[in-house]
């Protein structure tokens, strides 16, 4: 089931109606609601793999148990590992066995060997990654002694499984979500009302911007050695917008759904493509993925406490292992060293906490020097994001070769509907100016509520529901649903 489908328009309503009007007035049973609804949502994708979630949350449930109940510290470390091993072995197994093998075949025959190891033919669980990360930030603050079990297995399900979150994230922290989970809540209209603009928003991304540039981003990627080194640079810019607005878009929709039935989820963007250096757009990018690698692996491999070599070694342990986390590709492994390559400098030259405020904060533009820090920053990740986007290392380097050539100062040019590239051209542009005027809040279009004039407000938003519906129709999956 897509945000931008019409099962979901359904599915949606018939929830939110149940949750405020008929189980209103019980924690446990709103909550009860919540848990089957967030199975339903997932079972529409594959009913066969919810017995995989299902597992997961059990196993995490009752060694969180275990440990809470233990002070043997063998006892407890036992439990810990038992979990960590068993997740990671389903991930590994799912999503990590079949590229081993290819790898270690490709290995092999490079010494002349043919190697035929056995291969799974099953498609990857959607959310895998990310339910997993939920339950594994669980177990590690037990452990930790940051917080202790949660008993009420209804409740930590819920947590696990929450479907706004469930199959994109943001990856939830069981000190943020639960202690919600557990609280009474109360309809607010403001809260749901900003949920709504935050979801608009969120399809407008998506379906607007996002599936527009990917109609284009994949033509030129898969016929990327007929084209000029200037239509390569285009087809890289347009996955780079193609990519933020899908998951933050996916994002915006996940955080205004949660609002609706009064929860906060953590923030996953914070308009990153204005960052004036790598290391403030990671600050703003994916943030609950980059904070679960800082919490959970750069700060116990010793973080920022050591001498340079320390913080450079923990630096590219944390980007490589971000490339593996989104895929079994050397491709991805690759865009994590570029970043990590990236972020050296600031790292070294102990310059990467210098820009921690959102650029041209209370201003309307930013400084010259502003400008092109901006500029060189998002080349930089248009770069890393050819990686991201190729089929293959030979594929992305070939791109990159052709793009580092003389048709690079040729006009770019390919076949398709003209207007239609210069209509997603402008739609990019009106993006931009939306994210920049609104770069100072949560989500872009937030900025709207200071506006007095009701009917300013209304007109924009329609203005966007209309344009949604003039692109509707496609229901194209959200790209992060395959890591």
């Amino acid at each position: 089931m897509l945000f931008n489908s019409v099962s979901f328009a359904i599915f949606l309503p018939v929830v939110f109606i149940l949750y405020w009007l008929i189980f209103n007035r019980n924690l446990q049973l709103q909550n009860f609601l919540l848990l089957c609804a967030s199975y339903f949502f997932y079972a529409c994708w594959d009913w066969r793999f919810l017995f995989l979630l299902v597992f997961s949350t059990l196993l995490d449930y009752f060694t969180g148990l275990k440990m809470t109940e233990s002070e043997n510290q063998k006892s407890r470390s036992f439990w810990l590992w038992l979990s960590i091993l068993i997740n990671l072995g389903f991930l590994g197994v799912f999503k990590y066995y079949n590229f081993f093998a290819g790898s270690f075949t490709q290995m092999f025959s490079n010494f002349g060997l043919n190697v035929n190891p056995w291969t799974l033919k099953v498609i990857l669980p959607v959310g895998i990654s990310f339910y997993t990360f939920h339950g594994l930030s669980y177990v590690i603050d037990i452990y930790k002694r940051r917080i202790k079990a949660e008993r009420n297995f209804i409740d930590y399900s819920l947590f696990v499984s929450f479907f706004p979150l469930l199959v994109a994230g943001p990856i939830e922290r069981a000190t943020h979500l639960l202690p919600q989970i557990k609280k009474v809540r109360v309809f607010n209209y403001h809260n749901a009302a900003n949920g709504l603009r935050q979801i608009l928003w969120g399809l407008f991304k998506k379906i607007v911007i996002a599936d527009q540039c990917a109609e284009f981003a994949n033509t030129i990627f898969a016929n990327s050695a007929s084209y000029s080194g200037s239509t390569l640079v285009l087809g890289a810019i347009f996955f780079t917008f193609q990519i933020y607005c899908d998951f933050s878009g996916y994002s915006d929709i996940a955080l205004g759904v949660a609002r609706l039935f009064g929860i906060e989820l953590l923030r996953n963007f914070a308009f990153p493509y204005f960052s004036r250096d790598v290391a403030e757009f990671w600050r703003r990018w994916h943030i609950s993925l980059s904070t679960w690698f800082r919490d959970y692996l750069y700060v116990p491999l010793g973080g920022s406490k050591g001498g340079t070599w320390l913080k450079v070694r923990n630096t590219f342990i944390i980007f490589l292992v971000s490339g593996f986390w989104h895929g079994a590709n050397w491709t991805f492994i690759i865009w994590g060293f570029l970043n990590a390559l990236f972020i050296m400098p600031s790292i070294i030259f102990k310059t990467n906490r210098n820009n921690l405020e959102i650029v041209a904060k209370g201003k309307s533009l930013p400084t010259l020097s502003e400008f092109l820090h901006i500029l060189l920053t998002f080349c930089m990740v248009v770069f890393a994001w050819i990686f991201f986007r190729a089929n293959n290392v030979t594929h992305a380097f070939n791109y990159l070769g052709r793009i580092f050539s003389r048709s690079l100062f040729s006009i770019p040019s390919f076949d398709v509907n003209r207007p239609q590239l210069l209509e997603t051209i402008a739609l990019i542009v009106f993006f931009i100016v939306i994210e920049w005027n609104g770069r100072e809040n949560q989500y872009a279009i937030e900025t709207l509520t200071k506006l007095k004039s009701r009917n300013y407000r209304l007109a924009f938003y329609y203005a966007l529901v209309l344009i949604a519906f003039l692109f509707a129709g496609k229901e194209q999956q959200f790209i992060y649903f395959q890591f």
